[in-house]
């Protein structure tokens, strides 16, 4: 997980993978256009997010295609945002609950938005 948080604290790798997000499967011909930095400071960054499995490549004859993988971003949310964000939750929850017990219970149940 320490390689994921290094790849993500540089700027320009965030840029890629937002690149990635927008236009899946893309050369490193194509990723170079995008950025004002030659092609071997794009093949810097697309190692550390290799090496971070952020990035997966597939090979289709001469060309070599880059994919964004969102697993490792996802494992993040999981391990360490979502439960930082569950007392939130569970406040807001308390306090609908209360807002109904003060209204008298005229209204049985209460919907409680996602806050995604």
């Amino acid at each position: 997980m320490e390689n994921v948080f290094k790849a993500l604290a540089d700027f320009t790798r965030r840029e890629i993978l937002d690149v990635l997000f927008e236009d899946d499967g893309q050369t490193l011909v194509e990723l170079t256009s995008r950025f004002e930095m030659t092609r071997f400071g794009v093949m810097k960054h697309l190692a550390v997010l290799e090496e971070a499995g952020l990035v997966v490549t597939e090979r289709r004859g001469r060309e070599k295609l880059h994919y964004l993988n969102p697993v490792p971003i996802r494992l993040i949310l999981d391990r360490w945002i979502s439960k930082y964000r569950e007392p939130q939750v569970g406040a807001l929850a308390a306090l609908a609950l209360q807002v109904e017990a003060a209204s008298g219970g005229g209204r049985k149940s209460m919907t409680i938005p996602d806050p995604q």
